[in-house]
């Protein structure tokens, strides 16, 4: 059973208290803390094990609060706003006072986002306040779509779990800069460049660079426990094949064109030929794969557009150099 109004008070309450709490999200699972405690963001960085130079995204209930927490509010940033919160969009804009200096990394920035789901919705009216939450899983690991997902991996250092069900979206919310004259595209996700395109009229470069640092920007990001190695759609099979003749235990995402085929493996994922279905899976294929003992996954990147440049960029950070 999902998480009703008994269990939303309860967690309004931990947050007024400086806890943690889990929060289900339409992209993934949240860590919660009160965006204006200090002493609360503090956990959240302990918890995660994440560098405190890494800004919090700040959630909050509705387009109409944006003008609270930020310096200014530019005619872009109300545009988007207005048109896809709530939903999978955060936008970066000059912090208000109201705003610590914890929750953006140092920056003179804020990250802010709507979230498109009830039980998030209905603890942000509850709570009154904003809620800084960073994705709910140990620093570069991946993301949590499940609240099991969640218990499973921070344990004992959440003091509430809400349980909202699966993450509809799967991945992290796109992020848009809009403190210059042009917005920047700083990482893909739910909301594609090109619904952004349609709604600005202008077009925008997916991912853009930036001075602003901003979450998941870190070479190895969303990252399961098994190596994992990329190769063309083609080539699939034939490396993971050769790895498994090599001892390793192999995981492989099969893509939609192999639909079918025999593969000597450890363990098989088909992928999904709908991007959005895939987006919803991709942590839980990981996840499967880690804990059915694989300790290398040979996987290839969907086409990039629209969602499929989301996709691409977490695999591509899934597969970057550990340790960096």
């Amino acid at each position: 059973m999902f998480a009703g109004s008994a269990e939303i008070e309860k967690a309004a309450e931990v947050l007024r208290a400086g806890g943690l709490v889990a929060v289900p999200t339409e992209t993934v699972y949240g860590l919660g803390a009160n965006a204006e405690d200090p002493a609360a963001l503090a956990r959240i960085f302990q918890a995660k094990g994440r560098p405190p130079s890494h800004p919090l995204i700040v959630h909050i209930g509705g387009a109409e609060q944006l003008g609270d927490w930020v310096d200014e509010v530019p005619e872009t940033a109300r545009r988007l706003a207005e048109h896809f919160w709530p939903g999978p969009l955060t936008l970066v804009l000059r912090r208000g006072r109201r705003v610590p200096l914890e929750a953006t990394g140092g920056l003179e920035t804020v990250a802010l986002r709507v979230p498109a789901h009830p039980v998030a919705l209905a603890l942000l009216a509850a709570f009154g306040g904003g809620i800084a939450a960073p994705s709910a899983n140990r620093f570069g690991s991946v993301s949590p779509t499940t609240a099991d997902h969640v218990r499973a991996e921070l344990g004992d250092a959440v003091d509430f779990v809400l349980d909202g069900g699966p993450c509809q979206v799967g991945l992290e919310s796109t992020i848009v800069d809009v403190t210059g004259d042009t917005p920047n595209v700083l990482r893909p996700g739910g909301v594609t460049r090109e619904d952004l395109e349609a709604v600005l009229g202008i077009q925008l470069a997916v991912p853009a660079t930036s001075h602003i640092r901003v979450p998941g920007q870190h070479p190895s990001h969303y990252a399961p426990n098994a190596k994992v190695v990329l190769v063309e759609p083609a080539d699939v099979v034939a490396e993971a094949e050769s790895a498994q003749d090599r001892s390793h235990r192999v995981g492989v995402f099969l893509p939609p064109s192999l639909a079918g085929t025999p593969v000597k493996a450890h363990a098989v994922v088909a992928v999904p030929e709908s991007p959005a279905v895939y987006a919803r899976e991709l942590y839980g294929f990981l996840r499967e794969l880690d804990q059915r003992g694989c300790d290398l996954i040979i996987a290839s990147l969907p086409e990039e557009k629209e969602l499929g440049v989301a996709i691409a960029n977490r695999l591509r950070r899934a597969a970057g150099p550990r340790g960096a």
